[in-house]
């Protein structure tokens, strides 16, 4: 992408998920994802039914009469955002590409982070780490990550879902708040990995697909290229068998990935590439509100 359109996309995005994140989700974000704790705030004169546990004693000794300690909750969050840019991503044919979709999505949430003063980090993968952007706070650092996510250009093209939730397991010692955002699009178990994961952090999944992988169109035998591993296929759309075949493998695959992130105790949130983004996401807030 010339460096033009690239700044001219940047500044697209910026605009549009800024006005997003400011207006709609601010207040979903803000109390969909709790903190990690509680912070000393100030010190008040005791009060009838305060717990005599969070007496400050010291200052009770210096006025001579009884204070407490007031804490709050501390609300600056850790986000990360688990991108898949494999090979798949790349397909759309109906709405948008799925990347350019899922670029947008985690724009959006990068930029409701920061509204909230969050901290915001990228993990880029394929069936390898492609790339990781440590988390930083703040509007230079975001549009950083806005640009990587518009024109970063991988070295694989298959997906490993597995690998990136181990890698970010192992490299992010503190909870964060997590976004994996995919296609799913993986014939490799992650299962194990995305319980630990899930675990150790307040995970939820993204997926983002294209209405024309439910179903094989009747257009007569069709040359196909995985994107992924480039091996070519010639496939009898004409055939009501085949395409029913085709329908079973769409319905099993996510299946499974709604029985996985389930039992896994992870929040999904299913986003076709021609429909309005913003109701799914602020379903998936508000369930966790």
């Amino acid at each position: 992408m010339e460096q033009n359109e690239l700044l001219k996309k940047v500044r697209k995005i910026e605009i549009k998920t800024k006005g997003l994140s400011q207006n709609i989700f601010a207040g979903e974000y803000h109390s969909a994802f709790k903190g990690r704790g509680m912070t000393f705030s100030e010190v008040r004169e005791y009060q009838y039914g305060d717990d005599v546990r969070d007496i400050d004693w010291n200052v009770t000794a210096r006025y001579n009469r009884p204070y407490v300690k007031v804490y709050e909750e501390e609300r600056e969050l850790t986000v990360m955002l688990l991108v898949d840019v494999s090979g798949s991503g790349n397909f759309g044919a109906v709405g948008d590409v799925k990347r350019e979709v899922m670029a947008e999505v985690a724009a959006t949430l990068a930029f409701s982070a920061i509204t909230n003063n969050d901290k915001v980090g990228v993990i880029f993968f394929t069936d390898r780490i492609e790339k990781f952007i440590p988390p930083k706070k703040g509007r230079k650092h975001i549009l950083l990550v806005i640009r990587e996510l518009l024109n970063f250009t991988p070295e694989g093209s298959g997906t490993d879902i597995n690998r990136a939730l181990e890698y970010m397991t192992d490299a992010l010692k503190k909870r964060c708040t997590v976004f994996l955002v995919s296609d799913f699009i993986d014939t490799g178990d992650y299962y194990r990995s995305l319980s630990i994961a899930g675990h150790k952090h307040d995970l939820m999944a993204v997926q983002v697909y294209d209405k024309r992988e439910q179903q094989l169109p009747n257009a007569g035998l069709l040359r196909v290229v995985d994107s992924e591993t480039g091996a070519v296929r010639w496939v009898d759309s004409g055939s009501r068998r085949v395409r029913q075949a085709y329908d079973r493998w769409w319905y099993e695959r996510q299946q499974h990935l709604h029985d996985t992130v389930t039992r896994c105790g992870v929040d999904l949130a299913s986003i076709p590439t021609d429909e309005d983004y913003v109701p799914l996401l602020m379903a998936l807030f508000q369930r966790r509100s």
